[in-house]
C-alpha cells in the first residue's frame, strides 16, 4: 500500500458537555497538527499517489472551514461534542467528498482511503480511517 501525507493546523475554541470532561466542559482552544494521508494500492499512471499540491490545497479549504471558529457557534456543531476524534472523521469525510467531486484530480479517483489525524499535543492525537 502506498501513501502520501500532507499536513495542515487549525484552532477552534469549544467546549463539551459530559462529567467525563471535567475542566474541558468550560469553554477552551485547542490547536490541532491535521495530517491527512491518501492511500492506494498501485500508483496512478504518473507513479504518484495523489497530486500533493492538490492535496494540500483541499486539506487547507476543509480546514478554513473550522480555523478560528468557536464551533459551539456553529450551527452544524449544534448539540454536539465537537471532541478531537469527531473534528477527524469531519476532516476526514469532507476530503472524501472533495475526491469524489474531482477536486483532487482524475488521478485521485484511484485512491482506497484516507486517514485523517488531529495532533492534539506532542503526546496526544486521534484519527479516523475511512475507504473511499
Amino acid at each position: 500500500m502506498f501513501s502520501v501525507t500532507v499536513r495542515e493546523h487549525l484552532m477552534i475554541a469549544h467546549s463539551f458537555r459530559g462529567e467525563v470532561f471535567g475542566p474541558a466542559q468550560r469553554l477552551h482552544g485547542a490547536t490541532y497538527l491535521v495530517d491527512a494521508t491518501f492511500r492506494r494500492a498501485e500508483l496512478d499512471a504518473d507513479n504518484i499517489v495523489v497530486d500533493i499540491g492538490l492535496a494540500t490545497r483541499e486539506l487547507a479549504g476543509v480546514v478554513a472551514a473550522f480555523n478560528y471558529r468557536n464551533l459551539d457557534e456553529e450551527p452544524g456543531f449544534a448539540g454536539v461534542n465537537t471532541s478531537t476524534e469527531f473534528l477527524a472523521k469531519v476532516v476526514a469525510d469532507r476530503l472524501a467528498d472533495r475526491v469524489h467531486a474531482g477536486a483532487l484530480g482524475e488521478g485521485a479517483r484511484g485512491l482506497t482511503g484516507i486517514t485523517v489525524t488531529l495532533h492534539e499535543s506532542h503526546i496526544a492525537w486521534a484519527s479516523y480511517e475511512r475507504t473511499l
